[in-house]
Parts: structure tokens; sequence; C-alpha cells
């Protein structure tokens, strides 16, 4: 048993994986506060205004909008138990990991389930989802991942949003990835439900699930024939806490809800469009370098996510050991491969405060040495060279 009585001092480490990513110190410093009670009426100004700053980075005037109490998988999963009973049939486009646990979490549902599948690394397009949408009946929901984390690839969902409203289903977002970190115009796209979560563009720690409801998706969820199975994420319920009424339901995490408070307030600070051009812009640095160490990217260029930029891991080269050097000499995370692609590709994340240039050159300088050691290329620094010339140009 190891001796709880030693202090422990985390790394300071540089978080460039698929999340979380480092946070701001003010959103440390803000974790500091005295804590107040769930239903301490000093404590309500901060729950309105967490809502009016999510309302305004998901783009959208929905009042069930709100964070839940829980990580990204949870808003997945209260998505489909909220809209979904038993026997209705969705329809999931999986071309991902979070794509195959979106089915999953259906099928616990005891929804009939019927997938589209799309091969990993390719992005979900609305004729896929038109030509599937005409072979069904009635389609209750249909779930998409706007930025499928496990593959770096982002998918249409105006288009989407249009086809799947002219079979006349709902249409369930995941943007956990997306949301803080490119463009996401919920009431302009006409989206019904989508999450995200606190821990990638946001810039807060994990643990809080953004999600909104659009009008129909309350509709159906005020007017299911049985109740939600988990009371815990009872939308109905949640929101009476939320609202004006501040009905308990459970007790509120306080010191998260300071934390995505003072990280919404940088959002709103820098301003949401000039923040996803601040992650389009290091993106671009990103790849301008990856390229230059002749790295291939994994994504189409049409369909690349801004936020997480996924590698093709160079033959003979171990993709683990690479991640290990940079963990131990660099002080550097990425992420690797999930399922299928394990070993084959990485992970770089540029969310929230990790969207930085000096990141971009740290991380390509970094990856050059540690290639460099496998024998795949010499350190020359012309990924940082790179990187720097479309620093410089704009």
């Amino acid at each position: 048993m190891s001796d709880y009585r030693n202090e422990w001092q985390p790394p300071n480490r540089i978080l460039l994986g698929p999340g979380p990513s480092n946070v701001h110190p003010r959103v440390l410093q803000a974790m500091l506060s005295p804590m107040l009670g769930h239903l301490d009426p000093d404590f309500w100004p901060v729950l309105d205004q967490v809502r009016d700053m999510l309302r305004l980075v998901l783009g959208t005037t929905h009042n069930w909008t709100l964070p839940l109490s829980a990580t990204g998988t949870a808003g997945m999963e209260a998505a489909f138990c909220n809209v979904v009973e038993p026997g209705d049939r969705v329809v999931i486009v999986v071309n991902g990991f979070f794509g195959e646990r979106m089915v999953d979490i259906a099928l616990r549902c005891r929804a009939d389930v019927q997938r589209i599948d799309v091969p990993w690394g390719k992005p979900v397009l609305p004729e896929l989802v038109a030509q599937a949408l005409a072979a069904q009946g009635h389609v209750k929901a249909v779930g998409v991942v706007h930025a499928e984390t496990s593959t770096g690839v982002l998918s249409p969902l105006q288009e989407i949003a249009q086809v799947v409203h002219h079979h006349d289903a709902l249409l369930i977002v995941d943007a956990v990835t997306s949301l803080g970190g490119v463009e996401l115009c919920m009431d302009e796209w006409d989206l019904d439900l989508c999450y995200g979560a606190s821990q990638k563009c946001l810039g807060a720690p994990p643990g809080l699930a953004p999600i909104s409801l659009g009008p129909r998706a309350v509709d159906v969820v005020t007017h299911r024939q049985h109740p939600v199975q988990s009371l815990y994420l009872d939308m109905v319920t949640l929101e009476a806490y939320w609202s004006e009424r501040r009905r308990y339901h459970h007790t509120a995490p306080i010191l998260m809800l300071y934390a995505l408070r003072e990280a919404l307030r940088l959002i709103m600070e820098e301003g949401v469009q000039q923040r996803w051009q601040r992650h389009a812009h290091t993106a671009a640095g990103l790849r301008a370098g990856l390229e230059a160490l002749e790295l291939e990217l994994f994504a189409a260029p049409a369909y690349r996510l801004d936020p997480l930029t996924t590698v093709v891991v160079p033959d003979k080269v171990d993709a683990a050991q690479v991640q290990r050097q940079l963990y131990q000499h660099y002080n550097i995370e990425i992420g690797g491969g999930l399922g299928a692609l394990q070993g084959k590709i990485w992970r770089i994340g540029l969310m929230g405060d990790s969207c930085k240039a000096s990141n971009v050159l740290l991380v390509l300088a970094a990856l050059e040495h540690s290639l460099a050691q496998q024998g795949y290329a010499d350190a020359r620094g012309v990924g940082v060279a790179a990187a720097q010339q479309v620093f410089a140009a704009s």
C-alpha cells in the first residue's frame, strides 16, 4: 500500500491531447472562491450567468440550456434517455468511436437502432443521411457526432439538419469537441438537441456537460409516455432547479460552476467568433508544420477539425514510444488512436487555453526530435519553421 501521508504534486503538464486541455489561471483561481450552498440565493446569479453565456456560445435562445453535473458521456446519455422511449426507431451515423458509443447508449434505452456506417476518418454527408432515411419508416431521432474526437473529422451539420427535418425526425448532436472551438449555431442551423463538455474548447476542468434542447425536443420530452429511465438526468426536473423555481434536484458542483462561469467569461471577453478564428489559425500552423515533417494528416482537407488534428503514424515508428518520450522529456501529452486506429494515428489537441502558437512550436520541435530518435527524420527544425511562416503571415 502506498504511503498516502506523503504530499503529492502533479507535473505541470502541457495538455495537447483530445482533452482535457489546460485551463487559464483565472479559472483555477475561481475554484478557490468561498463555498456556497446550492440553494443559497447568493449562488443563483452564478446559475443565471452560466446559462446566459452558454446560450451565446451555443448560438441559441432556448430556455432548456444548462450544464449537467457530469462529463460529456452523461450529456450523450441524457440526450438519448430523455428523447427516446422503448421501441422508438433511432438512426445513428457511426463514423468513429463516439458514434459507436451513441449506438450503445441508444440500445440501452431499448431503441430500435438503425446504423449508418461510415469509414472512420470520413465525414457524415447529408446525401448519405437522406438515402438512409428514405429507406426507413418513421424515425424518432437521428444521432450525429459533429466533431468526431477519435478521427479529427468535422461533419456539415446545417445541411444534415435540413435532411433530418425533411423526414420529420429530431437531430441529436454531439458537440463535445466542437463547442467553443468551431462554428456552431444551434438556432440558425435548427438543431434540436446539442450537448458538449467543459474540458475541451470551453477551457474549464472536466465534470460538466452543457446541453440545450430546442422546441421540438422539449415537446417530445414533456409528452413522454414513460418516465425518463434516469432520475439524475431527467431534463424536466433538472430544468426546475435551473429555472427561477430553484426546485431541489441534486447538490450542484459549486466549485465546478464557478470554474465554468470564469471560463465562459473569458470566451465573452475574447468573442465567440474570434475564439473560433483562433482555433483555426493555430491549427493551420500545426498542419503546416506536420506536413513539413512529411507526416500525413488523417482527415480529408475539407473536413478537418481545427481543435483536434489527427496524424498518421509513419511506418516502423512506435506510436506509444513517441508518446512516452513526449511525456518524459518534454512534459507534453498528445493522444493516441482509439479502437481500430490504436497505434495508427496520433491526436494533437489545441483547445481552449492550450490553443496557442507557442504550444504549436513546442510540440512540433518535440515531435521532430522524438521521431529522429526512431530514425524517421533529422531534427532540422523544418516543422517549426513552417508553422512560424503561417503565424507571421497573418
